[in-house]
């Protein structure tokens, strides 16, 4: 269920589906990088303001599925205009900045988004430029990245499923907000 914050800026009500914090996995795959599966949290806020603050950390997983070393960070802020056009401005960890362009498919949860800018510092890896798509699917929040440097064409490189998390304070609002449920629980249910 996708849920609108009260105080949330009417411009960004079409990007709530990505409100909220989230977990899963996924694999990272790109030539010259080890193939590995990752863990990875999400984090997108607002705080009443027209943008949506995005963080993302991924660590590599070993073979149980415990966190074995950090494999990205990175951290942003997100837009989208009345047109449904969405842009992010977002810093990575391993020294590059990028500007994205996309947009909000029409009547579905889903944004496709394509570089327009990067900049890098002289100690990150040769890099030119990425697509992204987020959907929202039956729950879960999915993604896939493709980039590209200089001797590789654009391809895929990660993608991940992603779950909302459920934090204490969250089970207390809900409890909070259940309503007038039947006593005997069953009654609800026919």
């Amino acid at each position: 269920m996708i849920e609108i914050p009260s105080d949330l800026n009417p411009d960004l009500v079409p990007l709530a589906f990505l409100l909220g914090n989230w977990a899963g996995a996924g694999v990272t795959d790109f030539p010259g990088a080890e193939k590995a599966n990752f863990g990875q949290e999400v984090s997108f806020t607002h705080d009443g303001r027209d943008f949506i603050e995005y963080r993302s950390y991924t660590w590599v997983l070993d073979a149980e599925g415990n966190k074995v070393k950090p494999l990205e960070s990175e951290s942003g802020f997100w837009r989208i205009d009345k047109d449904r056009k969405v842009e992010v401005v977002m810093v990575r960890d391993d020294g590059v900045v990028e500007v994205w362009y996309g947009e909000l498919a029409d009547k579905k949860p889903q944004i496709d988004l394509a570089t327009d800018a990067v900049a890098r510092t002289a100690a990150s890896g040769p890099y030119t430029g990425g697509k992204r798509l987020y959907g929202y699917v039956k729950g879960d929040l999915m993604w896939v990245g493709e980039k590209q440097t200089p001797e590789i064409p654009l391809r895929p490189y990660m993608s991940a499923q992603l779950k909302k998390v459920v934090t204490p304070e969250d089970v207390a609002d809900m409890a909070r907000n259940l309503g007038d449920l039947p006593d005997d629980g069953i009654a609800f249910f026919k």
